[in-house]
């Protein structure tokens, strides 16, 4: 959700800007703008819609100067417009601040405000902000930032440039994402690190409520209370070629490809090979006193959360432990019960979703043990977390999540598997064989996606169709929920999924002629109930597709048309049946005109509730 970048160095500064601001555009966004400072004076330039009309506003005039900040805005309050769009000044235009986040009680800072004579020019949250920093400037920025934070309550990620202080930028944080990047000669703010990239690989990520002081050739950090404190850079181990398209059309066909690199990449790092393979967990601190957990507790949000569907499945069928699993929005205010003994897992692609923090900062106060599965070092919940599992997906850029989320089945299973071998639940035979069909999975994972053209073909004669309904039984209920998110969220088609032995409990009112069913089938044990719903939504006139294994003639007669993947355990295949899922949708969305990378409406971190 909306996107912060700034530089300070040697060079001009708004090619800069505008070139980071591109590397955000996946964030989502409505408007963009930036504020440069050169030849003592602070310009600002925004604009409604994509970045190329705020390009067009600035073709025909030079903006100098180099220091400035820019920001791609996502609505919340006040509706897109040029107004509304950041940054924002004080009245006088001497202060530009961008902000990523809410600020709660903007309505009672607007009011004092007013009440001392500020006149208002947006609708939005932000530019109280600016007037605020302002009330409190005296001469020393530093100072009116932090004097600032004292009134202000909500989430915030606050980039801040002065006219009269030309030579920093002062930026702080409070559950919303920030990066400072350290160059040479120069010095760069991002929400994300894609637009560091470029410049450097070395960063600070800085946590609630420290904040920085941004120079050419250094940064400065104190906490809220104005007291200097000492960070260390980290070294971001993506090179720039990871954060771009290499040669494909669109980000989330790259990244749909690369899941087989991001399958082995996450699984190798943690299999011992020695005379009988294991599970190395030390990461997360896994030993013995894993074994008087009664429950597991899984939270997340969207994808995520469907990731922690099918960890319900895994760790129910590997390990015989109770699980729980919670939309991380509605955990936190169901007044959940604890117990100190609980394996609370927490799961988020970013790592700044703000429910899900809320739901993990309420579990840590039940003094549960808290483990983080996130594909971002240095985010919030990276930080927060008692012990952290990173996905080594690499840079996810598109919105719509893929490797990101088959990289978090795939920490998942090695949890419950290790957990079922502490457990005795299963052998040390059976989890050194579970071990090779991991391995086997991103090979079998490449052999999908040389037959993507299938999945092509099929959506070039259906994707038309005006409702598509996803169902499946145990595990493939869980990829059923994920597959009808991908379409919905990137070709905007109606989409559902529902378990089978559901059909009948509703469902079935709404298929008729129009209506695509995608029959996941891979639980073999089940087959015979599966084609007895297809036969179901056939005689309704809806089409189906299957998706299933390879020799698999079981639907042969019932399906409309039938997608094999390479044969697996039932347990392990979402990492391998929900692929043809996201080929299907991305082909749906570019066969109807549309961005898959940047879905309308939509957010690549969900900062804010």
């Amino acid at each position: 959700m909306c996107g912060i970048v700034g530089y300070i160095g040697d060079e001009e500064a708004t090619p800069v800007l505008i070139n980071a601001l591109k590397k955000l555009e996946y964030r989502g966004y409505d408007s963009a703008g930036i504020a440069v400072i050169g030849d003592g004076k602070l310009s600002v330039r925004k604009a409604k819609g994509a970045i190329k009309f705020l390009e067009q506003r600035i073709a025909t005039e030079i903006i100098r100067g180099s220091v400035g900040i820019g920001h791609t805005r996502w609505a919340t309050h006040g509706e897109p417009s040029d107004v509304n769009s950041h940054p924002h000044t004080d009245v006088a235009g001497k202060i530009a601040v961008v902000h990523n986040g809410i600020i709660e009680n903007h309505a009672k800072l607007r009011a004092f405000l007013e009440s001392h004579g500020v006149a208002f020019r947006s609708q939005t949250d932000t530019e109280v902000v600016a007037h605020l920093i302002d009330f409190h400037y005296n001469g020393d920025l530093l100072q009116a930032v932090l004097e600032t934070l004292k009134r202000i309550e909500g989430s915030y990620a606050l980039s801040v440039v002065c006219e009269s202080s030309p030579d920093r930028i002062v930026a702080v944080r409070k559950d919303a994402p920030l990066v400072i990047g350290v160059g040479k000669g120069e010095n760069l703010i991002a929400s994300d690190v894609p637009p560091l990239l470029e410049y450097t690989r070395d960063v600070y990520y800085p946590n609630d409520l420290e904040v920085a002081v941004v120079y050419r050739d250094r940064v400065e950090f104190y906490d809220a209370d104005g007291d200097p404190i000492e960070k260390t850079t980290t070294h971001v181990e993506w090179d720039i070629s990871a954060a771009e398209k290499g040669g494909y059309e669109h980000f989330m066909l790259k990244e749909i490809h690369e899941q087989p690199k991001a399958l082995a990449d996450t699984l190798r790092a943690r299999i011992k090979t020695y005379a009988t393979k294991s599970i190395n967990l030390e990461e997360i601190g896994f030993d013995a006193s894993w074994a008087e957990a009664n429950r597991v507790v899984i939270t997340a949000c969207g994808t995520a959360w469907h990731a922690g569907v099918v960890g319900k499945y895994a760790f129910e069928r590997f390990a015989r432990i109770p699980v729980d699993v919670d939309i991380a929005s509605e955990y936190r205010y169901r007044n959940p019960i604890f117990d100190p003994k609980d394996i609370f897992i927490i799961i988020s692609q970013s790592g700044e979703t703000a429910d899900t923090l809320a739901a993990m900062r309420m579990a840590r106060s039940g003094g549960a043990r808290i483990i983080a599965i996130t594909n971002a070092v240095g985010s919030t919940l990276a930080r927060e977390a008692d012990l952290v599992m990173y996905t080594w997906a690499g840079p996810e850029i598109a919105v719509a999540s893929t490797k990101a989320f088959t990289t978090q089945l795939m920490c998942v299973y090695l949890i419950a598997l290790q957990f079922g071998a502490l457990r005795g639940t299963i052998s040390s035979e059976d989890l050194a064989r579970h071990i090779d069909e991991l391995e086997a999975l991103p090979a079998q994972a490449e052999k999908i996606l040389a037959e993507k053209e299938t999945i092509q073909r099929f959506a070039a004669r259906n994707f038309n169709k005006s409702k598509a309904f996803f169902m499946g039984r145990l595990f493939d209920y869980a990829i059923s929920l994920e597959s009808a998110l991908k379409l919905k969220e990137i070709s905007y088609t109606h989409s559902e999924a529902f378990a089978a032995g559901e059909l009948k409990h509703g469902p079935i009112a709404l298929v008729d002629e129009t209506t695509l069913i995608v029959a996941i089938c891979t639980q073999r044990e089940l087959f015979d109930k599966m084609d007895s719903n297809i036969k179901e939504v056939k005689a309704r006139g809806a089409t189906v597709l299957v998706i299933t294994y390879e020799g698999e003639t079981h639907f042969d007669k019932t399906a409309d048309e039938i997608f094999r993947i390479p044969a697996a355990p039932d347990a392990l295949t979402p990492m391998l049946s929900v692929i043809p899922s996201q080929l299907y949708a991305y082909y749906c969305s570019v066969l109807r005109g549309l961005d898959p990378d940047k879905p309308r409406n939509l957010a690549k971190s969900v900062t804010v509730e």
